[in-house]
This record gives C-alpha cells, structure tokens and sequence, in this order.
C-alpha cells in the first residue's frame, strides 16, 4: 500500500480563451499522503480551484482541457495507482463521489432548490451504494447527526432556502461524506461565512478527517484558516506553486515574496496599523511577467505602520467632542412571521429592536456580529432604503424620518451605502463610467455630461483604476475592481457619511488589504463618516474607531475598538474574538502537538 493516496505530477491545465491559450495551472507538481490535510492557497485566479476541478476531471470541455500530466490516485481494491487524466468518463464516475468527494465554495449553487436537503443526499446515496430507499434515509439522518444540524429530522424534509448559510454548508459536508471518500477536496468552503460558523466547519472537517481516515485538500485565499486546520501548506500564484512545506515552516520562515505579502495583508488583531500591507510590498511584477522580490520582511512592513497608543487616544477624543453628525434614537425594524386568518399580524421578527448610537463626524464606527444580528437591517433602516418600525434617526440634526420622497432624494446625495456584493450592485448592460455618472445627472452635479465624464476618470483614478475602464462593463473586471468601481460611483456624489455594508467580505484577503487601505486613505483625504459593518471583527477592529457589537437585534457591547477586543465584557463577544482565526505559531504549535 502507497504512503501517498494522491501524486499530481506537471499538470497542465488550459482554457481556450478570446487572448488565446491560457495556462490555468502550468506545471503542477505535488503528493497527499493518507490522512493528511493539505491547504492550497492563493488569490482568485491563482489556479487552486482550477487544480481541484482537474482532479475531479470537472474542467468544462470546451474551452478547458488537461493538456498534459498526470493525476495518480491510488485505489486500495485495485491496489495500484490509476491515472485519472486516462480513464475513461464512465470509469471516472466510479471514482467521483465514492472515493474522491468535493465541497463547493457556495453551497446555495450547489443545492437543487426544488428538492429537500434530505432528498438530495439520499440521491447521492443510491448512485453511489448498493442500499435501499429507507436505508438511505437513515444514513442520512446519521449523517446530518454527525455533522451536527440541529433537529435532523427537520433539515431532512427543509428546502435550501429554509436553512442558514452554516446549516446548507453542514449538507454539502454530509452529502460529501455520503461515501465514505478517501479523499475530500473543501474549496473555499468557509468564504462567506461567520468567523463563528467558520471556526464549527473547520472543526467539522478536522474531526472527520481523523474519525475516517480520509485525506483533505483545503482550499482558500486566506492563510489565518489554513493556520487552523493544515499539515502542509502549497501556495500558488498565476497557475504555478511558488512555494510548499509543513504549515509551521511557511508561517515561521516564509521563503517567497508572494507568501510574505499573504501573511502581511491580514488584519493584526494585538497592534493597530496606519495602513495594511499588500502584496505589491514584497514583489513587483517585472519584464516577461518575472517576479522581483523587494527587500522587505513582514515585520518591517508591520513595524512601520504601527500607530501608537497615544495617537489612538487623541483622535477618539477629538471626534467625540464634536457634535454627532447621526444621532439613532430607539430605532425599530420588525417583520411580520406570522397572521391570523383576518390577515391581522400576531408575531414579528424583531430585526432590530430599541437600538441607540451616535455616530460623530470623520469617525469610523464598526458594527459587528453573526448573520441575522440585524446590522445589516439596522444600515439599511438608518438609511430607509427599509422603513423602520419606529424611532428617530437625526442626521446634522435633522431627523429623517419626517422626510417626504423628493427629501429623500437630495438626502441620497450626501449618505451612501457601498454594498456586499459589487456584481449585483452594477447594471451588467451599462458601461462602469456611466454607472458612476448617472448619480451625478440625477442630481443635476455639473454643468453637463462632458464635465462629468472629467470627474468619472478622476474618481476611477483616485480608486486606482484606468480611465480607458470608462468604457468597460462590470463582467469584465475581478471582485476586487468591481468594489473599487462601486466606491468610486458613492464617491461621485461628494457624500459626508457612507455606510459600508459587508463591502470587503467576498475579496481575497489581499485585494481586501488594498479595499481597506483605499477606504482610510478617502477617509482622511474627504472627511467622510464611515459606519463599517461586517461579521469579521479582525476587518471591524482595523478599520474602526469604536465599535458596536450586535446579537439578536440588540446591542451586546459598545465602546472603544481597541478596548472591546482586549478586554470584552460580554460572553457573546469572547466567543467572536476566539472565533478569529488567528495565525499565531503558539497556536499552530498546540494544535500540530495536540493531532
């Protein structure tokens, strides 16, 4: 029996592109040793996923193809290793769901929303194993039990929709597990998620991992995750490994520029940074597409950034000592759950309930917690982008709430939200330059379309795009560019307050770095008010001055960033905090010993 379970050797992937061949993954070279847990990392379009579908033998033909190499995989009842890349698509299918499983990054894609969640992995099932209908259903209640949904019997007969973001990534796990797989590929299965539901999945995994024996490819852009869960580390960049070893070795002595800049970008939690630092701190890129280390190390980059105490404190007081700019009195959101058979409602959702904050001008206030907290609602309902169920909102004293449609609508000009997702938030049939202008012809700002267009490539400028991308639609820029585009259009208005709503949270954690450091740079340059909201309270902690940390529409917990993260007062708050993935080598030690 072979120590390895898994031997990728030079494998070329390629896609059939507008500019030509592209090489997706070029030159591939790595082993998985049974039982191990192996994290590939690397940002969008670095080639990890792409290495995972060619494992799987899911590249999409055409445009995509293994051109060349070798995936060994080795099966214990045929007791040698087969090379996938030559197996025919029927016998492919043996190995596929039985022996080698995968987990996509969203799971809400991956689920059929006219079947339950049960009939789902019952289907799985029966494909795959020589059982009946009821037996099945048994193993998969087993399952469910065993990835820990709570009330099995209910996730069974619920449909997609009816389960939380945590919960539907709970079914893909067991749906995956169904077969009992020799090796499971997890890519970016914890993305979106909340750093609570996160730390749950990776100890799922974890624990699955030594209960059966299997091997795991974990893959994600963020190197804090990979700190929590893996043996080996491979880090990718443009298709090619740049660098491979034991997790603790890539975190204790990275050797590559590109590794370096990963570890740098994530927000310190123990110190607090002027700016974060980047990839582009570490290497440029040169002639021939040829990296070029700079001489930086990650704890110069860090150590120059460092705002001291003191600085801290002088700049919280002098903001609270100007009059707020919002000021949110008792505000309300409910939703209707329930009607009697008169229509009348008997229950509601209290997403937001009696909440209450000042908000003072140049400021950053953070508000943080888990899905369906209510912080989202509670932006939206300041705004009333959703009318609130009742309380005050004064903004420069004023209290919005009173304001009638065409007030609304000059008020738009000075509060803006950027919103989770740039993609949706863009017309895909409208060019990102008039997207960006058409705020400002709505509000009548210039003179006419030409001086608008003048201040459009001056707002792409200033977001580090190019002004030849007034012309482009949204598809054709990444996540990190379409936020930039989505800042640029809230910018265009020359607003006084903006609330950020989950802007950075599907970004890889470098482009995030960049999203970040754009969004204080702004700050300081137009003496914006940020309320920054997110479920990451590392991203919270950096960006903000003070913060609010919300639970069942309610505040839990409010004061100075610095001071709730060291010293939090409230259970719900620790909890979060030692969510974190952290990335500490006392942490990586305990864990390696502890396995």
């Amino acid at each position: 029996m072979s120590e390895n379970i898994l031997e990728v050797n030079r494998l070329v992937t390629e896609f059939n592109t507008e500019n030509g061949h592209v090489k997706a993954v070029n030159d591939v070279s790595f082993q998985i040793k049974r039982k191990e847990i192996v994290g590939i990392v690397g940002e969008s379009g670095s080639g990890k996923s792409v290495t995972s579908l060619s494992i799987m033998r899911l590249i999409p033909k055409p445009p995509g193809k293994i051109s060349s190499g070798e995936i060994l995989y080795y099966s214990d009842h045929e007791n040698k290793f087969v090379d996938l890349t030559k197996v025919s698509e029927n016998e492919m299918r043996q190995y596929r769901g039985n022996e080698i499983s995968m987990i996509f990054q969203e799971p809400m894609t991956s689920l059929n929303p006219v079947f339950t969640c049960g009939d789902q992995v019952v289907e799985a099932i029966l494909l795959h194993r020589k059982v009946s209908k009821s037996e099945a259903k048994s193993l998969t209640l087993e399952l469910f039990e065993k990835v820990k949904l709570p009330n099995p019997e209910r996730i069974f007969s619920s449909y997609p929709h009816q389960l939380s973001g945590g919960q539907k990534q709970r079914v893909m796990i067991a749906m995956a597990m169904s077969c009992k797989p020799k090796i499971l590929i997890a890519d970016e299965p914890t993305t979106a998620l909340d750093v609570t539901v996160q730390k749950t999945i990776l100890e799922l995994i974890a624990e699955l991992s030594e209960e059966t024996g299997m091997s795991t490819i974990f893959i994600t852009h963020d190197l804090g995750v990979i700190a929590e869960i893996a043996d080996r580390v491979i880090v990718m960049y443009k298709g090619k490994i740049v660098e491979q070893g034991k997790v603790l070795d890539i975190f204790e002595n990275p050797q590559h520029p590109y590794t370096k800049g990963l570890l740098a970008c994530r927000p310190p939690l123990d110190i607090r940074l002027k700016q974060l630092p980047v990839i582009n701190d570490f290497m440029e890129v040169g002639d021939e597409g040829k990296l070029i280390e700079k001489e930086a190390s990650v704890a110069k980059a860090i150590r120059e950034r460092i705002v001291n105490e003191a600085e801290t404190k002088e700049r919280y007081n002098r903001l609270i000592q100007q009059t707020p700019i919002l000021e949110v009195k008792n505000i309300q959101t409910w939703f209707p759950s329930k009607t009697n058979i008169f229509g009348k409602t008997t229950e509601y959702v209290k997403a937001v309930d009696n909440v209450s904050f000042d908000v003072y001008p140049g400021e950053t206030l953070g508000l943080v917690g888990e899905s369906g907290c209510g912080k989202t609602t509670l932006g939206r309902s300041i705004l009333r982008l959703i009318e609130p169920t009742g309380g005050e909102v004064f903004f420069e004293g004023k209290n919005i709430r009173d304001y009638n449609s065409d007030e609304l609508k000059k008020l738009r000009k000075d509060m803006q939200i950027i919103f989770q997702d740039p993609y949706s938030s863009l017309n895909p049939r409208m060019t990102v330059g008039n997207a960006i202008l058409e705020p400002m012809r709505v509000h009548q700002l210039y003179d006419n379309d030409q001086q608008r267009k003048e201040k459009v490539i001056e707002l792409l400028e200033k977001v580090s795009m190019l002004p030849e991308h007034f012309n482009r639609y949204p598809h054709e820029f990444s996540g990190g560019q379409r936020q930039r585009i989505c800042i640029a259009r809230a910018l265009g208005l020359n607003p006084r307050f903006i609330i950020c709503d989950e802007s950075v949270s599907a970004l890889d954690v470098s482009v995030q770095a960049q999203v970040l450091n754009l969004l204080i740079q702004l700050r300081e340059e137009f003496k914006f008010t940020y309320i920054f909201i997110s479920h990451d309270l590392s991203v919270v902690k950096f960006m903000s001055d003070r913060m609010i940390v919300m639970n069942k529409g309610q505040i839990e917990e409010a004061g100075v960033a610095d001071d709730i993260y060291h010293h939090p007062q409230r259970e719900y708050t620790q909890k979060l905090i030692s969510a974190i993935p952290k990335g500490r080598l006392e942490d990586i030690r305990s864990r390696l010993q502890n396995n």
